[in-house]
């Protein structure tokens, strides 16, 4: 197999030293879904979260990492960051403000360091698995790496 190249998530845990494991899956049947990834990977889904970006106004972002079968409460991220409201990024701003694609979105390695909230369900994981910065590639590593990495902090997030 051809030598993977890294990705800036990637690249940047191994800078900071954090202990990480890369998961590869196929993306050829389109299926990029966090509970298709799951079960591609062997995972539990409540082990794989997805990281979604959100805007408060033009310019002004915030990325959340959420389980990926619950869904985001944008009441509740709003306060969570200290905003009235917040509304999801258009995809096609996705790249253009992250550097990554829908499926491949990580909360390590954008173009900018944005104000990132966990939800508090994984505060208590010894491990969880996140995008690895590409569609067919997951990342399994303790929360508090990646909060740590990213200056990110736990909060209840999500509907239920």
């Amino acid at each position: 197999m051809a030598k993977q190249k890294k990705t800036n998530a990637v690249r940047i845990l191994e800078q900071e030293r954090v202990a990480h494991e890369l998961m590869e899956y196929d993306i050829n049947d389109g299926q990029l879904d966090g509970v298709s990834v799951a079960e591609k990977t062997g995972q539990a889904v409540d082990l794989v979260f997805k990281t979604l970006v959100t805007q408060a106004a033009p310019r002004e972002l915030f990325v959340f990492v959420v389980p990926v079968a619950d869904e985001l409460d944008l009441k509740k991220a709003a306060k969570a960051v200290g905003v009235k409201k917040l509304d999801m990024l258009p995809l096609k701003d996705l790249t253009k403000e992250t550097g990554y694609v829908r499926g491949g979105c990580s909360a390590v390695g954008m173009k900018k360091k944005y104000p990132t909230v966990i939800d508090a369900s994984a505060e208590e994981l010894d491990h969880f698995i996140v995008s690895a910065g590409k569609p067919g590639l997951q990342m399994k590593l303790a929360p508090s790496d990646l909060a740590r990495v990213v200056g990110a902090s736990f909060r209840d997030i999500v509907k239920g």
